[in-house]
């Protein structure tokens, strides 16, 4: 009975939510027990209660209404291994030994508590996918357990991907749980911008500045490579906060090893954290921000709009939102309703510019030529290894960048059995989020596409 009502409820929530939020909340949920005074719902891990508590507990109470279950209480808990452990009552006592750490009295009183956070930057409205949730939920655990948790954090990927509005949102979540903590954001460019000031003009107080705070968010690291003093500098201040359990988070372009000129002994330190990367959005990623951003600005955009966009722009976030913008702006001025006819006129420069229709062949190719293989060899019937994982990884893109159908698929590989190709995309889908190899390698040939 409870497993019925909980598959009607699923399937009404997956029509009203992105395809990528279902798969990443929803999919693994099951309701424990079902009451007129509560209802339990075991979720995956402590960050998905988190996330139910603040976006998805009205939406499933207005479902289970619908069912005529109306319970007083819904209770979102953890169930692992056969159990089901309760986070609100768990956590209380590691949420406050947290809380007591950041409020200890502090004789720094010239450092500022906060400084540099966009206070836009928040948890609420960053659109999780598969290209991000590894990061999205890593930030999470740190925010909860400042220090403690992946300390030093590492995130990394391209331009316009999410980076600096994950780290900022660790930081503005943590003030929103305790307003007493001290959490500076600064650009390595202004860190090395004041410590050549701190050196010219002999300028005191520069060290305790960072390293007397809480929490310290640098964004853009690649950027001090060649830096050797300001390198020195920036290792003591790592090592001050460290040391005292302070939270230490880092984003660059690159992951730490690729680097160029940075010192083995910052290297090290930056790997021994928790170095996590961000990829290009995926499709129904990227359809889900339009909708996202379109609602912030009180426009609905229909489906076909959305798709149009989605396909048409894949480098970045940044880029997304511009289009989206350029569209929205155009339709207020003429007074009419955003539609693929204005989006087409609008972005035939992008159209023109990007490989809009990339072929099935393309992805093929380039993925054999990324593995030094041919074309022939990935489609082929051999099952040596080194052939086996680029054929996997050229059935995902297939899926994810066109959104073939799996005997579609099946056939531009040459096989006859479509179930491989099942098995292929599932496989590079839990590989992405465990390996880091296929992370990059994916992540590579995805630009090497849109190039």
């Amino acid at each position: 009975m409870q497993n019925t009502l909980w598959q009607s409820v699923l399937g009404e929530i997956e029509l009203s939510v992105p395809h990528a939020t279902f798969v990443t909340w929803f999919k693994n949920t099951e309701l424990l027990e079902c009451s007129d005074d509560a209802v339990t719902i075991a979720v995956p891990n402590i960050f998905a209660v988190r996330q139910f508590q603040v976006k998805f507990s009205d939406q499933i109470r207005q479902v289970l209404a619908k069912h005529g279950v109306k319970p007083k209480e819904i209770d979102f808990v953890v169930k692992t291994s056969g159990k089901k452990t309760s986070i609100n009552r768990e956590t209380t006592s590691s949420n406050q030994q947290v809380v007591d750490r950041l409020t200890s009295p502090k004789s720094n009183s010239g450092v500022p508590k906060t400084g540099g956070l966009n206070p836009r930057y928040t948890f609420s409205n960053f659109i999780v996918g598969s290209s991000n949730d590894l990061a999205y939920t890593a930030c999470q655990a740190v925010a909860q357990y400042p220090g403690t948790k992946y300390n030093p954090l590492f995130l990394y990927g391209g331009v316009g991907l999410g980076k600096t509005h994950l780290a900022q949102a660790v930081g503005n979540e943590i003030i929103k749980v305790q307003p007493d903590a001290r959490v500076v954001y600064i650009s390595s460019e202004t860190f090395v911008k004041e410590f050549l000031e701190s050196i010219r003009f002999k300028k005191k107080g520069f060290s305790d500045k960072y390293r007397n705070v809480d929490v310290l968010i640098v964004d853009d690291m690649q950027f001090i490579a060649n830096k050797e003093k300001t390198q020195e500098e920036f290792f003591h201040t790592f090592n001050a906060l460290h040391q005292n359990n302070k939270q230490i988070i880092i984003t660059s372009d690159k992951p730490p090893k690729s680097i160029p000129t940075l010192t083995e002994r910052l290297r090290s330190r930056f790997e021994m954290g928790m170095p996590i990367d961000i990829q290009m959005p995926d499709f129904e990623t990227r359809c889900a921000i339009i909708e996202a951003k379109a609602s912030l600005s009180g426009v609905e955009l229909d489906r076909e709009t959305v798709e149009y966009l989605a396909n048409n722009v894949k480098t970045n976030i940044r880029e997304l939102e511009g289009a989206l913008n350029q569209l929205l702006a155009y339709a207020e001025m003429r007074g009419i309703t955003p539609d693929i006819s204005t989006a087409e006129g609008l972005l035939g420069n992008v159209r023109r510019t990007r490989p809009q229709h990339i072929t099935a062949k393309q992805i093929i190719d380039k993925t054999a030529k990324y593995f030094s293989l041919s074309s022939a060899e990935i489609c082929s019937a051999q099952r040596d290894k080194h052939i086996v994982t680029p054929r996997q990884i050229a059935m995902y893109l297939l899926r994810s960048e066109l959104r073939l159908s799996f005997p579609k698929i099946a056939n531009e590989l040459g096989r006859k059995d479509h179930t491989t190709a099942i098995h292929s995309v599932e496989k590079i889908e839990k590989s992405i989020k465990l390996d880091f190899s296929v992370r990059e390698q994916v992540s590579d040939i995805r630009e090497r596409l849109y190039a």
